[in-house]
């Protein structure tokens, strides 16, 4: 064991970053998770860092590093992404007796910076020597799961082959060698010859390397489910950690997004009914702008992206550029709304169709065949419907719905600040302003949870007898 894992208390204590371009903001989002005082110097800062500094999070200085600046710090990064400067910077950090790690040289560092998977207070670090940062990303993602034997010897053996690596040029080049070595072609090699058979596998992928030019890049565009982290597939998780950009909705949660690995450009691309949004034209030209040099693009959408997602509209922008793209579903809003209060979707003797319908669109609350709905033994998941529940309650009751039709509102699906509200259509309006509903929800229209249809009558019976009054 080379580098000795520990825990550095970081509370109160000062952190000093030389460098404030886009290697040195890798490292800022990861200090920036502790209670670290974090001083950062560089000219032409990143505008991430200058926002940083804005809004107090750091200390900013813009111009490089000098002798004095890194006095009482705990740690120290030289991030400059120039050997040169980062060497100059690291002799200023060993003169004030920090801790100096120099990105992308382990050999000059005296400390590593781990994979991280943080939940916190619990924090688990996963280290590689140096050897596969590509590995380290793939065991955080698959921590819970039972890791193959061979990938610890496929580490050694890549680990003497990392100088030859390295010839391969931009960053790109070098992940995608490393991620076909270590998830497919490493271990089958392994497999069918030994050791031996592995090293002439690196020498074959090395020399596609070289002779591969830079290819266009692609989108890939990625349910992200209800929220829910355990209920993304793992095809979508594996989008994230290879995603260079990634180009995600108001609605995806803070822990689906700390999936993407750490270097990847993230851009919230924020849609919000009645409200500020990103436009859809800037929202395209962005995905375009960023594959036109090659990114790997995912654009995570909230639920399903083929349901109320604008999915067409991207791929016909994607089609006119002449940019591949790839579909990764996610679990739909209602599949979840409907597995928390223990039901399904459809039921023979209840409803053998349902229809998944929209509250508003862009011309405002939206129309459908009400009397179609009306009818009894329909059932519906509505999405975007909480601001047109009073407008929904009476195009249905217009057209002969039933107003003790079961109605079940399931806001932040999945999630742990789930709440589910049980009403009647006659009552939807008065029980969601009462619930106090905020968040994302969908309406489950002829679905009750289940144990609730006595509850529900006696509720809308009461309801009855007020409007009488």
């Amino acid at each position: 064991m080379r580098h000795f894992p520990v825990f550095v208390n970081l509370d109160g204590r000062r952190v000093v970053v030389s460098g404030a371009g886009e290697t040195a903001v890798a490292k800022l989002r990861l200090l920036l998770k502790t209670r670290a005082r974090i001083s950062v110097f560089g000219g032409d800062p990143e505008p991430l860092v200058r926002q940083w500094a804005a809004d107090g999070r750091i200390t900013l200085t813009e111009r490089p590093i000098e002798t004095g600046d890194a006095l009482c710090a705990s740690l120290f990064y030289a991030a400059n992404d120039d050997a040169d400067e980062d060497a100059r910077a690291a002799s200023i950090g060993h003169r004030a007796s920090a801790l100096v790690n120099i990105v992308d040289n382990l050999e000059d560092s005296q400390f590593i910076t781990p994979a991280i998977v943080d939940r916190d207070p619990v924090t688990v670090a996963i280290g590689t020597e140096g050897a596969a940062p590509v590995l380290a990303r793939k065991i955080k993602a698959d921590l819970e799961e039972r890791l193959p034997a061979s990938l610890g010897l496929l580490a050694r053996i890549g680990q003497a082959f990392r100088a030859r690596a390295d010839m391969l040029g931009d960053s790109k080049k070098r992940r995608a060698f490393w991620t076909k070595f270590y998830f497919g072609a490493g271990d089958r090699a392994l497999k069918a010859g030994g050791e031996e058979a592995v090293r002439a596998t690196l020498e074959t992928l090395f020399t596609d390397g070289i002779e591969t030019r830079q290819g266009p890049g692609s989108v890939t565009f990625v349910g992200a489910g209800p929220g829910d982290p355990e209920l993304l597939t793992l095809k979508a998780r594996n989008a994230l950690h290879e995603a260079d950009v990634v180009l995600h909705d108001r609605l995806v949660p803070q822990p689906i997004i700390e999936l993407a690995r750490r270097e990847a450009i993230i851009v919230e691309t924020g849609k919000k009914g009645f409200g500020e949004a990103w436009k859809q034209d800037d929202i395209n030209a962005l995905m375009i702008d960023h594959a036109d040099k090659g990114a790997h693009v995912v654009r995570l959408k909230s639920g399903d992206p083929a349901v109320f997602g604008r999915l067409e509209e991207e791929l016909d922008a994607l089609d006119e550029a002449g940019i591949g793209f790839e579909i990764v579903p996610g679990i739909t809003s209602a599949s979840a709304a409907v597995a928390s209060i223990g039901r399904s979707l459809t039921r023979r003797g209840r409803n053998a169709s349902l229809r998944i319908i929209t509250g508003h669109d862009a011309e405002g609350f939206a129309d459908h065949d009400w009397r179609a709905l009306a009818r009894p033994g329909e059932a519906a998941a509505i999405y975007m419907g909480i601001k047109a529940a009073s407008f929904l309650r009476g195009r249905l009751l217009m057209h002969g719905a039933d107003a003790e039709t079961p109605v079940t509102v399931v806001e932040n699906a999945s999630r742990a600040d789930q709440r589910v509200v049980a009403a009647t259509l006659g009552a939807l309006p008065d029980a969601l302003t009462d619930a106090g509903i905020t968040g994302p929800a969908v309406l489950l229209y002829g679905i009750a949870p289940r144990g609730t249809e006595a509850a529900l009558a006696t509720v809308a019976q009461s309801h009855q007898e007020a409007e009488a009054v």
